[in-house]
């Protein structure tokens, strides 16, 4: 009889009892990567939110006044994600600060020192506008504009003004309207600059008659000649109703400032430092009656929402409108009585 043939490992690892035993050594070797291979995807899934989360700049324009005063306007990439935004500002003297989502509606923000903190509500895309006080000194003529920006930006200067030295060469240069505009890089700029004044309109020199110069000065003297006999003989023959006459004049100078409170010659004269594209809103409104709804003004001036809106609260601040609500619109009114600026 042939003897029965029985397989080394079998011989080896079954036992009588039908228990099967397996080899532990690859399974260990499983055990230590597992942990680590797991680990590695953590890492990964923590790294892709926090890239996403970092903020990009993706424009930035700056316009300077003549009186000193600055514009900024941003467009800056978030993270949806995140129920808040903090923006650094170029300085702490903020104005008409507005922040707008990619929707066009406006976002909640809190400004504290130059640093803003804005309610992003699922936006990805915020643009910030505001006028900042913080970029320009003077001193005398020349006037410095100084910004360490963070990227690159575009500068319009001022209407009619002069560039007399700067630290820093820009990339572009062109002339609009008047107005210079730079393209400059990212980093420390300085810009030097004085105020020039427009070229007076060329006018012929009014042609002198000897002859009709006398004429007019002898018509002039007679002219006063009478007219200082009607009031006295006028004086003479109402000198009872003198009493009355300081009322009645009272009565009509108060009238004509109240008519008078929404020509805006009279505004432009009580706010001799307003500026000249806030005198054309104030034209508009005064020609349609006084008020207008700020979606006209949009309308008429073809401006954003945000630009506009800007300008109606400066007029605001300056006490030069009023601001209410009709149907769920902003209707911005001239005031009927004005005072002047101290």
């Amino acid at each position: 009889m042939n003897p029965e043939i029985v397989p080394i490992h079998r011989k080896e690892f079954l036992r009588e009892d039908g228990m099967l035993f397996v080899r532990t050594e690859g399974i260990l070797e499983t055990m230590v990567k597992a942990p680590l291979i797991i680990a590695s995807l953590i890492v990964v899934a923590l790294a892709m939110p926090i890239q996403t989360s970092f903020s990009s700049t993706r424009s930035l324009d700056i316009t300077v006044y003549s009186d000193g005063s600055a514009h900024v306007s941003s467009q800056i990439e978030v993270d949806p994600l995140d129920p808040d935004f903090e923006v650094n500002l170029f300085g702490p003297s903020i104005d008409n600060f507005v922040a707008v989502g990619e929707n066009g509606f406006l976002l909640s923000s809190e400004i504290i020192d130059n640093k803003v903190t804005i309610d992003t509500f699922g936006t990805s895309s915020i643009t910030i506008d505001y006028d900042i006080h913080d970029l320009i000194s003077k001193e005398g003529r020349v006037w410095t504009f100084t910004l360490n920006s963070p990227t690159d930006y575009s500068l319009l200067m001022p209407a009619n003004s002069i560039i007399v030295g700067m630290t820093a060469l820009p990339s572009n240069m062109v002339i609009l309207n008047d107005q210079t505009q730079l393209e400059l890089s990212t980093g420390l700029s300085e810009i030097n600059y004085i105020l020039g004044t427009a070229n007076p309109p060329v006018t012929n020199p009014p042609v002198t008659n000897t002859e009709s110069t006398i004429d007019i000065f002898t018509l002039s003297i007679v002219g006063i000649s009478i007219t200082a006999a009607v009031v006295g003989v006028i004086f003479m023959v109402k000198r009872n109703q003198t009493k009355s006459i300081p009322v009645i004049q009272n009565q009509i100078t108060e009238s004509q400032t109240k008519s008078n409170s929404n020509d805006p010659e009279t505004i432009f004269k009580l706010r001799p430092e307003m500026r000249e594209d806030d005198k054309e809103i104030i034209k508009f409104i005064s020609e349609n009656g006084g008020q207008v709804l700020e979606s006209d003004l949009r309308k008429k001036f073809l401006q954003p929402r945000t630009t506009m809106w800007r300008a109606v609260k400066r007029l605001e601040r300056q006490g030069v409108i009023e601001i209410s609500k009709k149907d769920l619109q902003n209707l911005v009114k001239l005031k009927t009585e004005l005072e002047e600026e101290e």
